[in-house]
């Protein structure tokens, strides 16, 4: 199934991108989507609600640049609450490292810190909870992340950058 996107990468569905997701039994999706605005959806609309089902949302581009949508969306995690509040410095600094990876792990911490990155730690350990709780597996570690080792103690990856001597710094670029 091909979906556009506008330029914020919001998916917009058209007509056929609907009837996929209806014959391929993803009605139950349908509900969360934003249409086109050229697709009629006022017929399927009046159908769901004769089923007493949600209709379908009509696509309104936003018209904010990309910078201001992304500011947006890193201040709107879905994660649950107690994640939105952990402090980052005692959830790192509770763990049982030595004094070299305390430091390592704090002086990455200060750099997430000052790219104002801590909600992103925080759903990163929103997810990897989320994934264990409910038997998701997923990769040893890919690409520029390897080198986070804050990253790696959270668990998002499994290679240990101290190890191998990896910089941090390669991945906050």
């Amino acid at each position: 199934m091909i979906i556009k996107t506008d330029s914020n990468g919001i998916p917009r569905f058209t007509k056929q991108n609907l009837l996929d997701m209806i014959y391929s039994g993803n009605i139950d999706k349908c509900h969360v989507v934003l249409c086109d605005p050229d697709d009629d959806i006022t017929q399927f609309n009046q159908e769901m609600e004769k089923q007493g089902m949600a209709g379908l949302h009509m696509y309104i581009p936003l018209d904010v640049d990309q910078k201001t949508f992304d500011n947006v969306c890193q201040n709107e995690w879905f994660m649950p609450e107690k994640y939105k509040n952990i402090s980052l410095l005692a959830y790192f600094g509770n763990m049982d490292l030595s004094k070299e990876q305390k430091d390592r792990a704090f002086e990455e911490l200060g750099a997430y810190r000052d790219r104002n990155m801590w909600d992103l730690l925080r759903f990163m350990i929103y997810l990897v909870d989320y994934m264990r709780e409910n038997g998701i597996v997923w990769g040893v570690g890919r690409g520029s992340s390897v080198s986070s080792y804050l990253l790696y103690l959270i668990g998002v990856h499994k290679i240990d950058s101290m190890k191998y001597g990896l910089d941090w710094r390669e991945f906050l670029r």
